[in-house]
């Protein structure tokens, strides 16, 4: 019986106690609906005190005015306290840049643990299942990842707890129509406009058909061998990293000596912890950067790199030294790689420019998340790589809205202390790129585009070929 699966599945996890609070996130889709209606007998057993969380997300105009107002009927017919929550998620994705899938994801986890702190305390039950775990392990070994990326979506992170995550997607509609229990369909999860909802109704479908019918149930249990390893893995990176690393107020030193003792296996996952604790954050921090660190270590002293989110290592006489960021670059030495305090003083110039006209209708933009592409007919000056200077801003929205460079850092909650070391691309007094951060919408590539200027930022050829040529002094990058 699918309810004794569930408990055991919570038990085994550890997910919930007796008389713990629970706020759970209900759509009003199958999976939520199955997930509260279990939850509600859980609650018997376990005097639980349970609170469903709507977030009405703005866009699907009478649908989802329907889907708010079922989970409103059904909270009332079961007993359950609900509040409900009305966001602009489009709004949101233009202003921060994200796809309307990220910000809607942002604003709930936003939302759930502001209910939690408001409540001071609870377990955050959301309803993902094998399916949903399947499609998660699937992109991110198209994108790219790690052990970490391998072990898809845990059972239980933090206060979040996903108690039908052993269950199908079918299992799941199956139990809820034997029982009579309706629900709501959200008619985006059926389009493709997603790469999520593409895996889902073409990838996982022709695995299950041409491959093997239990496809999805192998990938949840080797998923769950990956979170097994990946613990025994992070715990061991853990005892290394903190043997030849030493981490100060604002920058984190790495002992060359003692790294090399460390397990050639591990040594990737150390210095990108490195990396990740001096950045305060995981995203776009890949495998190139890590490589990229692990190979300045065989540099001469004085050499050094930037990274993402305003990052220098530099290689220094114990190893490499890791701060927020390093001092303005002016130029680049002869062999085009980077130079930091050797005699001839000169500096890494962090990028790389090219014009080049567009080719055909269809326009494939690079995945590299520092490498961007602009209109360049509709620049008006002469483009400088450089830090903020007084008067800067940004056009945020596609209708043309701008906002002060200032603002937006006071938005995004950047600490002062970086502000003044993240790199721009600038127009003048119109910021291009925020660089780690934001594009400008007004230099977005259209169908009206004829030529495009392409910026490359931390990075290149291995041999630094790609860094030869670029001008020294402010950073004329292009546009003359």
């Amino acid at each position: 019986m699918m309810y004794q699966r569930v408990r055991e599945y919570i038990r085994r996890y550890h997910m919930l106690d007796k008389e713990d609070r629970v706020i759970v996130g209900v759509s009003g889709g199958a999976d939520s609906i199955c997930l509260l209606f279990m939850l509600m007998k859980l609650k018997e057993e376990l005097n639980l005190d349970v609170l469903a969380v709507h977030v009405h997300h703005g866009l699907r105009g009478e649908d989802a005015d329907a889907d708010a107002e079922y989970v409103r009927r059904i909270c009332d017919e079961w007993g359950v306290g609900l509040r409900t929550f009305r966001e602009d998620v489009r709004k949101l994705a233009g202003q921060s840049g994200l796809s309307l899938e990220e910000a809607g994801r942002d604003i709930r986890r936003e939302i759930f643990l502001k209910v939690r702190g408001e409540l001071g305390s609870g377990k955050i039950a959301l309803a993902h299942h094998q399916n949903d775990n399947a499609e998660t392990l699937i992109w991110n070994l198209c994108r790219g990842c790690g052990i970490r990326g391998l072990g898809g979506i845990a059972p239980v992170t933090g206060p979040w707890i996903r108690p039908l995550l052993y269950l199908k997607r079918e299992e799941i509609e199956s139990y809820l129509k034997n029982r009579g229990i309706s629900y709501c369909t959200d008619e985006t999860n059926l389009e493709d406009d997603y790469t999520r909802n593409r895996i889902r109704w073409h990838v996982i479908p022709y695995l299950e058909e041409q491959v093997n019918r239990q496809t999805v149930s192998h990938m949840s249990e080797t998923m769950e061998q990956m979170r097994v390893l990946g613990e025994y893995i992070r715990q061991e990176v853990a005892r290394y990293g903190a043997g030849c690393i030493r981490y100060e107020e604002d920058r984190a030193v790495l002992d060359k000596e003692r790294f090399l003792q460390t397990p050639e296996a591990l040594r990737p996952s150390v210095i990108h912890e490195m990396l990740c604790h001096a950045a305060g954050r995981r995203k776009d921090l890949e495998t190139e950067h890590t490589r990229m660190l692990m190979e300045l270590l065989d540099r001469q002293v004085g050499r050094q790199i930037h990274l993402p989110y305003g990052m220098c290592a530099r290689r220094c006489y114990e190893g490499i030294e890791l701060s927020a960021a390093g001092e303005r670059p002016q130029s680049v030495g002869a062999d085009g790689d980077a130079v930091c305090g050797a005699e001839d003083g000169t500096k890494e110039y962090p990028a790389v420019c090219r014009v080049f006209g567009r080719t055909g209708n269809r326009v494939i933009f690079p995945e590299n998340p520092y490498t961007k592409w602009f209109d360049y007919d509709i620049i008006k000056n002469t483009v400088k790589i450089r830090h903020r200077e007084p008067g800067d801003y940004i056009t945020i929205t596609k209708d043309g809205r701008t906002q002060k460079l200032k603002q937006y850092f006071i938005n995004e909650k950047i600490p002062a202390r970086q502000r003044d070391k993240i790199w721009l691309a600038a127009d003048g007094k119109h910021i291009m790129w925020i660089v780690g951060y934001r594009q400008n919408q007004k230099y977005q590539i259209t169908e009206k585009t004829r030529r495009i200027l392409e910026i490359e930022f931390y990075g290149g050829q291995s041999d630094g070929g790609k860094y030869k040529g670029i001008d020294s002094g402010e950073g004329c990058c292009c546009k003359n």
